[in-house]
C-alpha cells in the first residue's frame, strides 16, 4: 500500500469568510469545529454545479482540499460519515479514488462505514473494472462495515456478475441455505470445496496462480522426497527448484527448504500436498489485500501455487530462525521456563496478530507455536524505540503461517457460528470441548494455550468453577508464580477463556495488548533485559 502525503497546501478562503468567523465564534461550532466547513462546502458545491467552467470549481476543490488537511488527524471526526462523504465528493473531484481510498486507510478513517466500500466499488464499476469492485466490497465485508445488508447486496451482484451466473435467491454467496440455521463447519471437505467452487473465477485471476488438469509429471517424484532427497532438482513452471531438506512434516503436506535456480541467496519454502488444496493460497492472498504493508511481513507470504489433478505445491518466503515452538524447547532443555520478560513480549506480538487478523473477518483457525516462525532484527535493538514498535524492533518479532485452517468470514453469511472440531490435541477451545458453537475463540484459545506453554513449559489443562450466580468460569489449573506480575495474567486468561459471545473480539484483544505494553513500556530495566534475552536466544536457536 502506498502511503501518501498530505493533500496539497492551499489557501482556503473559507479562514477569511465573514460567515466562518460568525460560525466559528457560536457554541455550536466550538464544540463541533467542521460544521462551518460542511456548510461553506456546501455553498461552493452550489455555486460550482450553477458555473461548472467557471472560478467556483477552484474555489470549491480548494476549500475541501483544506478542510480534509484541517481534520484528517483530528480524532473526533475519525469515525463521522459526515467527514467521509467530503473524502468521497474529493476523490469524485480528482477523479483519483484510489488514492484517497488509501489515505483513509492509512489514516484509519471510517473504515467500518460500508458507504466507503461501495464508493470505491462504484468507481471501479465505472471503469469497467468489475473484479476490482467485487473485491472492495469484498474487503468491507470482511471488516463488518454497516449497513452490512447493503454492502452485501452489492457483492453479491459483482460477485454474479464476475461469475456471469445467477444466483439462487435461497443460496447465499457460500452456497449454505439461507433458511437453514447460520452454523458451519468451515473445515468440512464439503464447505471447502463449495466455497472453492463459487471463487474459482477469481482465484484463477490471482497472481501466482498456475493451475493444470493433468498429474505432476516432472522427472523427480514430488510425493517420494525425504530429506535423502538433497540437492534434487524439482522444476515448475520455468523455475528449478534445488531441494535442501525437509523442513515440516503433517498429515497431508511435506514443507521442504529450496534454492531457486541452485542460488543459496533465494532460498524459499516448497509445501507439496496430497490431494490439491488450493484453499492456502486463496488465504494468502486475502492477507496481501487486507493487512497493510506494515503490518504483512508478520502472516507470512505465498509467491505461487501450482495446482495438478494429484498434488499442490505451494511456494513461500523461508524463514531460517526456526519456530516459537523451538524457542519454548531451548528453555525446557535447560529445564526451565521462559523468563517472564520474554513471555510478556511475545504476548504482545501475539495479541497484536489477532488483534489485526480478526480486526478484517480473518480466523487463523490453528493458532500454535509451530507455526509461529521466529523473525530477528538485522539491526541492534535500542530502548527508545521500543514502545512504538519503529525502527529495528518492527522487524523483531512473530511470523504467523500455515494458512490451511484459516477462515474468511466475509464468505459465510452474517452472524455465522462454526460448529467444526479443529482436532489438535491441547488446542481445542472450551466452546470445542462443550460441543458448543464457536468464532474468533478457536484463535485465542490458542494464545491462551501458547502463553501457558511459555510460562509453565506445558500444555494448558483448565478448569470449570460454579460461580455463586450459578454461571461457570474457566480458569487455568497450573498457579501462577508469586513473583510474576499475576494480575496481568490472570486477566489474560480469564478475558479470554470466558468469552460469551461471538462477536468481534477486538476491542478485547487490544485493551489486553495495550495493559502488556504499558507495564513493560514504563520500565526501562525490563527492556534492557528483553533485548539481552532476545540477543542470547538469537545466538543459541541461530547457531544450532
Amino acid at each position: 500500500m502506498v502511503h501518501p502525503a498530505r493533500l496539497p497546501p492551499t489557501t482556503s478562503p473559507l479562514r477569511n469568510s465573514p460567515r466562518a468567523s460568525q460560525e466559528k465564534s457560536s457554541p455550536r461550532s466550538l464544540a463541533d469545529p467542521i460544521l462551518p466547513w460542511l456548510r461553506s462546502i456546501r455553498k461552493a458545491f452550489d455555486d460550482f454545479r450553477r458555473d461548472p467552467d467557471g472560478n467556483a470549481a477552484a474555489h470549491f476543490k480548494n476549500l475541501v482540499e483544506d478542510c480534509l488537511n484541517n481534520f484528517a488527524d483530528d480524532e473526533r471526526y475519525r469515525n463521522d460519515i459526515r467527514f467521509l462523504k467530503i473524502w468521497i465528493i474529493y476523490g469524485d473531484t480528482i477523479q483519483d479514488f484510489k488514492r484517497v481510498f488509501e489515505m483513509l486507510e492509512v489514516k484509519g478513517i471510517c473504515q467500518g462505514h460500508s458507504l466507503l466500500y461501495e464508493s470505491y466499488a462504484l468507481f471501479h464499476c465505472h471503469k469497467g473494472n468489475l473484479l476490482a469492485a467485487h473485491d472492495v466490497c469484498h474487503l468491507g465485508l470482511s471488516r463488518i462495515a454497516e449497513p452490512l445488508d447493503r454492502l452485501k447486496k452489492m457483492h453479491n451482484l459483482f460477485l454474479g456478475i464476475n461469475q456471469n451466473a445467477r444466483t439462487d435467491p435461497k443460496i447465499d454467496v457460500t452456497g449454505f441455505s439461507r433458511q437453514e440455521p447460520n452454523y458451519v463447519d468451515p473445515w468440512s471437505d464439503s464447505t471447502i470445496s463449495n466455497l472453492l467452487k463459487k471463487m474459482d473465477s477469481d482465484i484463477k485471476k490471482y497472481n501466482g496462480y498456475y493451475r493444470s488438469s493433468k498429474v505432476y509429471s516432472g522427472k523427480v517424484s514430488l510425493t517420494s522426497l525425504q530429506n535423502s532427497s538433497r540437492n534434487k532438482i524439482v522444476e515448475l513452471g520455468n523455475s528449478k527448484y534445488q531441494i535442501r531438506g525437509c523442513s515440516g512434516l503433517g498429515g497431508f503436506a511435506k514443507v521442504y527448504k529450496a534454492f531457486i535456480d541452485s542460488n543459496p541467496d533465494d532460498v524459499v519454502a516448497l509445501k507439496i500436498q496430497k490431494p490439491a488444496f488450493p484453499w492456502e493460497f486463496y488465504m494468502y492472498r486475502q492477507l496481501d489485500r487486507r493487512i497493510s504493508d506494515v503490518e504483512r511481513p508478520c502472516f507470512g507470504f505465498a509467491h505461487k501455487v501450482h495446482i495438478f489433478s494429484d498434488l499442490s505445491v505451494l511456494v513461500c518466503d523461508y524463514l531460517s530462525h526456526g519456530t516459537l515452538q523451538d524457542a519454548i524447547n531451548s528453555h525446557l532443555v535447560m529445564q526451565k521456563a521462559m523468563e517472564e520478560v520474554l513471555c510478556i513480549y511475545y504476548t504482545i506480538e501475539l495479541l497484536r496478530m489477532l488483534e489485526i487478523l480478526h480486526s478484517v473477518g480473518i480466523i487463523h483457525g490453528d493458532f500454535k507455536p509451530d507455526n509461529l516462525l521466529v523473525r530477528y532484527a538485522r539491526e541492534d535493538l535500542t530502548e527508545d524505540t521500543f514502545s512504538s514498535r519503529t525502527g529495528p524492533w518492527r522487524d523483531q518479532g512473530l511470523c504467523l503461517v500455515d494458512w490451511g485452517k484459516g477462515i474468511d468470514l466475509s464468505l459465510f453469511p452474517a452472524g455465522v457460528e462454526f460448529h467444526g472440531d479443529c482436532r489438535t490435541s491441547g488446542f481445542r477451545c472450551v466452546e470445542m470441548q462443550e460441543s458448543r458453537t464457536w468464532t474468533y475463540q478457536v484463535d485465542t484459545y490458542g494464545l491462551c494455550v501458547i502463553v501457558h506453554m511459555m510460562l509453565h513449559g506445558s500444555y494448558m489443562s483448565i478448569e470449570k468453577k460454579v460461580k455463586p450466580d450459578g454461571s461457570h468460569h474457566y480458569q487455568p489449573k497450573s498457579p501462577f508464580k508469586r513473583y510474576w506480575n499475576v494480575d496481568l495474567w490472570k486477566n489474560l486468561f480469564s478475558a479470554l477463556l470466558n468469552v460469551q459471545s461471538n462477536g468481534s473480539d477486538v476491542p478485547l484483544l487490544q485493551s489486553l495488548r495495550r495493559s502488556f505494553e504499558e507495564y513493560i513500556g514504563r520500565n526501562q530495566q525490563l527492556i534492557n533485559k528483553l533485548k539481552h534475552l532476545l540477543v542470547k536466544q538469537k545466538a543459541s536457536l541461530c547457531s544450532a
